[in-house]
């Protein structure tokens, strides 16, 4: 019988949220100055008054706009030997450890960016759906490439990957309101099964 794992990543695997550890650890000096001129969006933000996918695009591009795609590659990498496994759960790494490779197809499902969350996943030896980053001319963008990965995107993103894929059983392990959608699409959603 072959299985497919959908893992959120943020909270699900891990302990905590990747996103602001990850920018803190990218420029601290620079993230700490953004931070408090961000403070009233994020206030706003818990409000419901403002789009989360808008703030962290705009949050993320001013700490990481204009870098080269090699410095975020080699940061990202330090950022996972730094991190792994120290920010994941244990009794999720016991898990991902017993995943008989030869009868699942893993997938890591996160609205985190694929820039920092591809070097645990390659690890995991997992395919990994996230949000985009938007390089040009080998320089970020500071914008998304593709649209924020939570919610109904999270499904939409998971039809797409795994069309024409033979299955028997999904499996959805997620932890907040923004995996209820995938949890609910797959044949096993299982909130906070790792807390």
């Amino acid at each position: 019988m072959k299985k497919l794992y959908l893992f959120d990543f943020d909270g699900t695997l891990t302990t905590e949220d990747t996103l602001f550890l990850y920018l803190k650890f990218y420029n601290s000096s620079k993230y700490r100055i953004q931070f408090l001129r961000y403070i009233p969006l994020f206030i706003l933000l818990k409000m419901k008054l403002l789009k989360a996918e808008k703030v962290k695009e705009s949050f993320i591009a001013s700490i990481l706009e204009g870098e080269s795609k090699e410095r975020i590659e080699r940061k990202s990498k330090a950022f996972f030997e730094e991190y792994y496994p120290k920010l994941f759960r244990t009794n999720a790494l016991e898990f991902i450890e017993k995943i008989d490779k030869e009868k699942t197809v893993a997938f890591i499902v996160t609205a985190s960016l694929d820039i920092w969350v591809r070097p645990f996943a390659e690890h995991f030896g997992m395919k990994l759906l996230a949000t985009e980053a938007e390089f040009k001319d080998g320089k970020f963008s500071g914008k998304f490439k593709t649209k924020n990965c939570n919610g109904e995107e999270k499904v939409k993103r998971i039809k797409q990957a795994t069309e024409g894929l033979k299955y028997d059983k999904s499996i959805a392990f997620g932890d907040t309101a923004g995996d209820h959608a995938m949890l609910k699409w797959a044949n096993e959603g299982l909130f906070q099964f790792f807390h």
